[in-house]
C-alpha cells in the first residue's frame, strides 16, 4: 500500500509481468511469481512537480529527485555526485556536418566514469537502508567499478566477478576501491552463475542488472534530466547503447512518471537500441517480432558493455522500442570504434566504444532515411574513454629533439 512517511512519498513494488505486489520493506530480488524484474510504483498525485519546480530543484546530483526515489531516510543516501551530467549540442563539423539538432548526453563525467554510478548509487543506498552488508556483482566492467566505489562509501563488503579480458583500468580501479575482485574465464553470464551460487550459499545480495528493483530508479533520472535539459520538449529520437538495457527502461519509466504528473504530454521519442553485431539479442528479437530475446551464443565485441548475451528485462526493452515506434539496430565493432574516434576528435568528448556505437547507429539511420539530419536526436555516451584505452591503437613517431630538420618531419 502506498502511504506517506515523514513527508516522503512511499511506494509499492510490483511484478512487471502480472502486477503482483511485493513487500518493499524486505530485501527483494526478482518477483516470486514470474522471476522477472520488480518495478517501483509511486503515488504521483502526492508529488507537486511542475516544469518550473523541476528547473529550480537544488543540488548537483541525481538525488535532487529524491522525492521520486525509493530511499525513505536521507541518511542512507550514498551520494558521490552522480548525475547532473551535461547535454552537449554537437558541433557541425567533420563527420557531424549538417546535423543541426544533435545532442550528446555525456555520462562519462559520473563518478567512476560511467552512467552505472546512477543505478548502483540508488541500489546500494536502498540496500544500506534494508541492512545489506555484503554485495556481489557480475560485470563487464563499468558496473563493477561503480559497485566497488559505492560499497566502499557505504562500508559494505563487495565481491566483483568480471571476464578475464575486462579492461585493465577497471580491474585496477576495483582493487584500489577495496573490492574482492575475481576474474572469470568466460563472459558476463558465466560471472552471473558464480554470483547466483554465492547468493544461495553465502548470502550475498546481488546487484545484477534488473535482478533487484532499484538500479532502474537511479537510471531513470537520466530521463528526468533529459526532459529538463531540453526544456520539456522531448527529442525525436534517443539512441542508446544496450546491454542489459536498464537505462533505456529507466528513461521510459521516467517519461511515464512525468506524464502522470502533467509535466509532459503523451508524445515520446523514438527509443532506439544499438548493439554490436557480435552480440545483438535485442536486435534479433526486434526483427523477429518477439518479446523474448533469448541467449546470444558466442557473444564477442570490443565494447564490453554491449557483450551481454541475455537480458532479464528483454521484454521491457522491446516494449519501449515498439511502443515508441523505435528501432533496434546493430553496428560492427569497426564501425563503433571509428565513430568513437569521430566523437572524440570532432566533439571533444572522450567517448567510450558504446558511446561510439550510438553515433555509428545515427549515421546509418540517416542514410537509410529513418531519421533526418534535422531531427532532434540525443545520443548517450554512457562512459568515459579513459576506461577503454586498450581499444585505441597507437603508432606514433618518435622525434629526436636534436635533429635540425625536426619540423620538416612533422
Amino acid at each position: 500500500m502506498i502511504k506517506l512517511n515523514g513527508g516522503k512519498v512511499m511506494f509499492k513494488l510490483v511484478c512487471t509481468v502480472c502486477g503482483k505486489e511485493h513487500d518493499h520493506e524486505k530485501i527483494q530480488t526478482v518477483s516470486d511469481c514470474h522471476k522477472k524484474p520488480l518495478f517501483v510504483e509511486y503515488d504521483t498525485s502526492k508529488v507537486n512537480w511542475t516544469k518550473e519546480s523541476l528547473k529550480d530543484l537544488k543540488g548537483n546530483s541525481m538525488w535532487k529527485f529524491k522525492e521520486m526515489m525509493p530511499v525513505v531516510d536521507d541518511q542512507n543516501i550514498i551520494d558521490l555526485g552522480e548525475g547532473d551530467t551535461p547535454m552537449i549540442k554537437a558541433h557541425q563539423r567533420g563527420s557531424f556536418e549538417g546535423y543541426s539538432n544533435l545532442y550528446i548526453k555525456d555520462e562519462g563525467i559520473n563518478p567512476t566514469g560511467s552512467f552505472k554510478a546512477r543505478g548502483i548509487g540508488a541500489a546500494l543506498s536502498k540496500a544500506k537502508e534494508l541492512g545489506v552488508t555484503k554485495v556481489a556483482i557480475p560485470s563487464a566492467g563499468n558496473a563493477a567499478g561503480a559497485t566497488a566505489a559505492y560499497a566502499a562509501s557505504a562500508g559494505m563488503e563487495c565481491y566483483v566477478f568480471m571476464p578475464q579480458d575486462t579492461p585493465e583500468m577497471i580491474v585496477k580501479e576495483c582493487v584500489a576501491l577495496g573490492a574482492n575482485v575475481y576474474l572469470v574465464d568466460g563472459i558476463i553470464s558465466d560471472c552471473g552463475h558464480i554470483v547466483s551460487k554465492g547468493v544461495d550459499e553465502i548470502g550475498w545480495f546481488p546487484i545484477s542488472t534488473l535482478k533487484e528493483p532499484y538500479r532502474v530508479e537511479g537510471k531513470k533520472t537520466m530521463g528526468y534530466e533529459l526532459a529538463i535539459d531540453l526544456d520539456f520538449e522531448l527529442p525525436d529520437a534517443i539512441i542508446y547503447p544496450t546491454g542489459g538495457g536498464t537505462g533505456l527502461i529507466g528513461m521510459w519509466k521516467a517519461f511515464r512518471e512525468l506524464e502522470s504528473m502533467g509535466v509532459i504530454g503523451s508524445e515520446r521519442p523514438k527509443m532506439i537500441t544499438v548493439q554490436s553485431t557480435g552480440c545483438a539479442p535485442i536486435v534479433r528479437a526486434y526483427e523477429s517480432g518477439v518479446r523474448d530475446a533469448g541467449f546470444w551464443d558466442n557473444a564477442a565485441t570490443v565494447a564490453s558493455g554491449l557483450r551481454v548475451p541475455t537480458a532479464i528485462g528483454d521484454f521491457l526493452i522491446l516494449d519501449a522500442i515498439n511502443e515508441s515506434g523505435g528501432k533496434a539496430i546493430s553496428v560492427t565493432d569497426e564501425e563503433l570504434l571509428s565513430a568513437q574516434l569521430e566523437m572524440c576528435a570532432d566533439q571533444g568528448i572522450f567517448a567510450c566504444p558504446e558511446g561510439g556505437a550510438t553515433w555509428a547507429a545515427a549515421k546509418k539511420l540517416v542514410e537509410d532515411g529513418y531519421l533526418s539530419k534535422d531531427d532532434k536526436i540525443v545520443l548517450f555516451n554512457t562512459g568515459s574513454g579513459m576506461n577503454y584505452t586498450n581499444v585505441i591503437e597507437l603508432d606514433l613517431p618518435v622525434l629526436d629533439p636534436n635533429d635540425p630538420d625536426i619540423l620538416k618531419k612533422l
